[in-house]
């Protein structure tokens, strides 16, 4: 490495710790505690050591997402991964520092080698819950740099930076979000900030140390630039979720925390100009602009400042304080929150809290969406109105679904719960089937010709894998939505996806995915390697149907509550009882739900319809081109046969 490379990333580095000092100054993290203060070692050490983490993450994930979406194979990808494996490197070391750092910041003492030290140590990383996370995320991190250091394929890279990506659900449930009333929004919104933030900054550095390696400047840039937009949306959605929840109200921004935070405001409305600055007069005359590498190397260095700011905001106090306290209820033990107003038709309308993970697919993936109809459209080319509209009104009941009233009191009512279920396993699946999004990003997006891989090319490539064509196979994927209803009902899982955020986000996904494969495999108007005989297919129906109507009998005529220590603690004083709202959520499965079974019904007959129309006139056609050929000759056998008898 050159001198003026090392002064850089030294450069770099500096700039970041300034913003950590600076929010640490400001915020009082730094300062000396008065009952039990850990010294200035640890106090300083803890988020610089924090500060290292969450740099090399970012290096990690960013390096990873622009060498998986933007870079062929050769000598620049390569060096991409050289330094994404040396930052993981340091994400490992750094993150066992960390989590020392911060175990002697709990301990309070300082470190020592007598028999209570260890006892103490292996207490905090194995009884309490910091400690565990800790433990967790040092352990993904290990193994996503042995990943790094063993794999090269395309399939394992993906697999790398999903893991990676990971990573930042555990950090976030350790942050300031944990045990507070708007948990789920807390956890969400950091959860998405830190990932494309770091997205956003390491996939800058590593376009940089690409186009160093010889790059095709033009070509690097564009697709990053790409990565930028997306991610800078996501970071200021997120991040002004994240404000509100923590701040509170509009006169606690001049405590320190409400400081430290319009500082990161500020600067990243600096980035967000000097990002369109980017795309409107860097990129469209990259091959006459000098100084791009300056440019990109300062906006590094602001990225790394928020970074900093970001570090030291996290041991700041927040203004808001969101912790119960006082003599609790019993739903306030069990969710965060009180029980709300009784369950109507308008509560059932006009209840929200917004699930920010869901409601960003949808907005993101619809805007994604229009853009390659309109694209097609300008281009000349069909794309029918109709399928723009399923996928509009599924992406909608998905927001419905997690976010609206049934998400709201599913909490509290099991047939709320149950309502959400069928729209998130039933319905939604139906309209984005119907959209044939498959279809639409293999004729809208432009196909990589260097070696790269795209949306295009990755989506397609999940699409046609072997996993997903087993997982798809009609009998695979009938059998997985039908037993996912009994496993997931009658084993832990069901208290899993119901008491944490984690569990319900997979809840969440699960549906919807075993719901898509089964609906594609009935009704898919995508291509698909498997072409089921439309009998089979209304068989596989019949019998999902009669597995529906045996579990919702299961739970109608049950005796015993699923989940006693959840639907059965709540205190409600409205409402029927738990049991009779389990049992009326049995119904709801075997009744409500059959509608869009009897919809799909009706879906199968028609294509099996259609089907059978296209296959006539094209061998109408035939007959035409050949003169019958098929006819004739079935003729001439018949006559042949009557004639020897």
């Amino acid at each position: 490495m050159s001198r003026q490379r090392i002064l850089a990333v030294v450069g770099l580095v500096v700039v970041g710790l300034l913003g950590l000092g600076f929010a640490l100054e400001l915020g009082g993290a730094a300062h000396e505690v008065a009952l039990v203060d850990p010294g200035v070692v640890v106090r300083w050490g803890t988020p610089i050591a924090k500060f290292l983490v969450s740099a090399s993450m970012a290096l990690v994930i960013g390096g990873l997402a622009v060498r998986l979406f933007a870079l062929p194979p050769g000598t620049a990808a390569d060096r991409v991964g050289a330094v994404t494996l040396a930052a993981s490197v340091v994400w490992s070391l750094s993150m066992v520092a960390y989590g020392f750092f911060t175990f002697l910041t709990v301990y309070g003492a300082p470190a020592s080698l007598d028999a209570g030290f260890d006892a103490s140590l292996q207490y905090f990383l194995t009884e309490t819950n910091l400690g565990t996370l800790l433990v967790i995320i040092s352990a993904m991190v290990a193994v996503t740099t042995l990943l790094l250091a063993l794999t090269r394929s395309w399939f394992w890279g993906a697999a790398t930076f999903l893991l990676a990506v990971a990573t930042a659900w555990p950090f976030a449930e350790m942050s300031h979000s944990g045990g507070t009333a708007s948990h789920g929004m807390a956890v969400s919104a950091l959860v998405l900030h830190i990932v494309f933030v770091s997205m956003w900054t390491g996939g800058l550095v590593a376009a940089i140390v690409a186009m160093a390696a010889g790059a095709d400047r033009s070509t690097v840039l564009h697709r990053y630039s790409s990565i930028a937009l997306l991610s800078i949306s996501i970071v200021a959605i997120t991040g002004v979720a994240s404000a509100v929840v923590r701040i509170g109200s509009w006169d606690k921004l001049v405590s320190a925390y409400g400081i430290i935070v319009l500082l990161k405001v500020v600067v990243t409305v600096i980035l967000a100009l000097l990002g369109v600055r980017w795309r409107r007069s860097v990129l469209p005359k990259l091959d006459t602009t000098r100084g791009v590498v300056s440019f990109a190397l300062l906006e590094t260095a602001l990225l790394l400042f928020v970074v900093g700011l970001a570090t030291g905001l996290a041991r700041t106090a927040t203004p808001a304080s969101n912790e119960l306290t006082g003599e609790l209820s019993p739903a306030e033990i069990l969710t965060g929150r009180e029980v709300p107003d009784p369950w109507t038709w308008t509560t059932a309308v006009t209840e929200w809290r917004i699930d920010l993970i869901w409601g960003l697919f949808a907005v993101f993936t619809t805007i994604f969406y229009l853009w390659g109809a309109i694209r097609l459209r300008r281009r000349g080319d069909s794309w029918p109105i109709s399928r723009t509209i399923h996928w509009t009104w599924a992406m909608a009941v998905l927001v419905y679904a997690t976010s609206g009233g049934v998400a709201v009191y599913g909490e509290y009512l099991f047939s709320a719960h149950m309502i959400e279920h069928m729209l998130l396993t039933m319905l939604v699946p139906v309209g984005i089937v119907l959209s044939a999004p498959v279809t639409l990003v293999a004729r809208a997006i432009e196909v990589r010709k260097d070696g790269s891989r795209g949306m295009r090319e990755w989506f397609l490539g999940i699409v046609h894998s072997k996993w997903v064509g087993l997982v798809g196979h009609p009998l695979i994927s009938t059998v997985v939505f039908a037993l996912s209803l009994m496993v997931f009902y009658y084993s832990p899982l069901l208290s899993w996806a119901t008491t944490t955020h984690l569990g319900h986000q997979w809840m969440v996904l699960h549906f919807l995915t075993s719901g898509y494969l089964f609906v594609q495999a009935l009704i898919g108007v995508d291509p698909s390697p498997h072409r089921t005989a439309y009998p089979i297919r209304m068989i596989l129906l019949m019998a999902t149907m009669g597995f529906h109507a045996f579990f919702g009998l299961s739970l109608m005529t049950g005796t015993g509550l699923l989940l006693p220590e959840w639907f059965g603690a709540m205190g409600r004083t409205w409402g029927d009882s738990p049991l009779v709202d389990q049992q009326i959520g049995g119904g709801i499965a075997w009744g409500i739900g059959e509608l869009p079974t009897l919809i799909l019904s009706g879906l199968v007959i028609l294509s099996w319809i259609r089907s059978d129309e296209r296959d006539a006139k094209r061998l109408d056609r035939q007959a035409v081109r050949d003169g019958d050929a098929d006819l004739e000759a079935y003729n001439a056998m018949l006559d042949k046969m009557s004639k020897r008898g």
